[in-house]
């Protein structure tokens, strides 16, 4: 049989057509069968069409209207439905290249090298295409596995999720894990774990379970779930961890909080960190406000703005904290230094401490020791010290070099220059 017309308003029955097949709005074909039609030309539909049956052709064009197949259809080259057209197929889609104006159905599987679809994508199995690109909304209860993916409004997927790029204009919701390279979305993220090498949000990120990565960059919020670990995270809000995370660097404009153990490089927090298990850091910690852990904190340097607080600090190097300092088993580093009404709670052992105006602390062990104007220590250990004007050492005071002491310095013991000092305690 070669190529035939469907006039309008009919319906037709058929098995193979050897050329092309023209179907005309309204009409609706069959299969002699009851199940399949074989085209070996071109499809051509005009306004609404329906295919009552499975479908094979060489390609498909459409326009003004939408084409239903209730069943598979099975393209060798192109699918083209223009002009405002939609298409629905309630089995399996494959075909070269697939191009729809307004809406695109897939009830089970979509297979293809590319596709366009300009307003919402739709696929009730698994979606597998070297391109996909949706003007709108796109959903799939299936797998996702693509190259390229670009969405200008919503993705949201039930299945799992493994893609090279993903840009996303408005949000991203995967319910299960992900495997991608790149994910780049205007909005929300939300996904169930997985690796992403690069991931750029504009609003909020959350992972509910635990995540590989290289690099976050997020402008609102950030939740992940541990144990995740990755490279950089630099958050224009907040971050919460709930469990254990290993990372390069985090740099976060608002608060930190980790409900786990944190091991990486360095943190740069610009309001409040709180960690409730230990953190470990090979560079520094800067935190603007309030530092608290409920364990030990080892870092290369720190410097905090209020409040530094943890079950035992160690540096390497320097400790510079405006307000409080409070350990349970104290505190050891190169260098430490307290603000201007600061307090320390708990031992210091370092080379150096610097205690500025009217700073607090309790027992120092140290080489170097400088008390500015009416600072105050307990008891102090060490082979040099400089005590200014009004001064008070509520304890003992041994020192094996020098004691510089100006007017109205108040010692509750006498001063003692020893050979040896006591061990520290740490």
């Amino acid at each position: 049989m070669s190529s035939i017309r469907i006039p309008p308003n009919s319906t037709v029955e058929i098995d193979r057509i050897e050329g092309d097949l023209h179907v005309a709005e309204n009409s609706t074909v069959k299969a002699k069968d009851k199940r399949f039609i074989t085209i070996a030309g071109a499809i051509h539909c005009e306004g609404d069409c329906t295919f009552d049956c499975s479908v094979s052709a060489l390609s498909l064009r459409g326009r003004d209207g939408e084409i239903i197949v209730n069943g598979d259809l099975l393209i060798n080259k192109s699918v083209r439905v223009t002009a405002d057209g939609s298409l629905r197929v309630e089995g399996n889609l494959s075909a070269m290249e697939i191009e729809v104006d307004k809406e695109l159905y897939v009830g089970r599987n979509l297979t293809a090298e590319k596709v366009d679809v300009g307003g919402k994508l739709g696929v009730g199995g698994d979606a597998k295409a070297e391109d996909i690109d949706v003007g709108g909304k796109f959903e799939a209860d299936g797998k996702v596995e693509t190259e390229k993916m670009d969405v200008g409004g919503s993705f949201r997927g039930k299945g799992t999720v493994k893609a090279g790029s993903v840009n996303v204009g408005g949000s991203f919701h995967s319910e299960a894990d992900v495997s991608l390279k790149i994910l780049d979305v205007g909005g929300t993220v939300e996904i169930a774990g997985g690796e992403a090498d690069k991931i750029d949000v504009g609003g909020t990120m959350r992972s509910s379970k635990p995540l590989t990565f290289n690099l976050i960059n997020v402008g609102g919020s950030v939740r992940l779930t541990g144990p995740s670990k990755g490279g950089m995270i630099d958050v224009g809000g907040t971050l919460r961890v709930e469990g254990d995370i290993t990372f390069s660097d985090i740099d976060v404009g608002g608060t930190v909080e980790i409900l786990g153990n944190a091991e990486g490089a360095n943190i740069d927090v610009g309001g409040k960190l709180t960690v409730s298990g230990n953190l470990t850091l090979t560079g520094k910690l800067d935190a603007g406000g309030l530092a608290e852990l409920s364990g030990k904190l080892n870092a290369k340097s720190v410097k905090v703005g209020g409040a530094l607080r943890a079950r035992r600090i160690e540096t390497i190097t320097s400790v510079d904290v405006g307000g409080e300092i409070a350990t349970v088993e104290g505190l050891k580093a190169s260098r430490v230094k307290i603000g201007r009404r600061g307090k320390i709670r708990g031992v210091v052992v370092a080379e150096e401490v610097m205690l500025e105006e009217r700073a607090e602390a309790e027992d120092i062990y140290a080489e170097i020791l400088f008390m500015e104007e009416r600072a105050e220590a307990k008891n102090v250990y060490v082979k040099r010290v400089r005590l200014e004007n009004g001064c008070r050492i509520m304890g003992e005071l041994q020192y094996v070099e020098e004691l510089r002491a100006e007017k109205d310095v108040y010692f509750a013991v006498e001063p003692k220059k020893v050979d040896k000092l006591p061990a520290a305690p740490i």
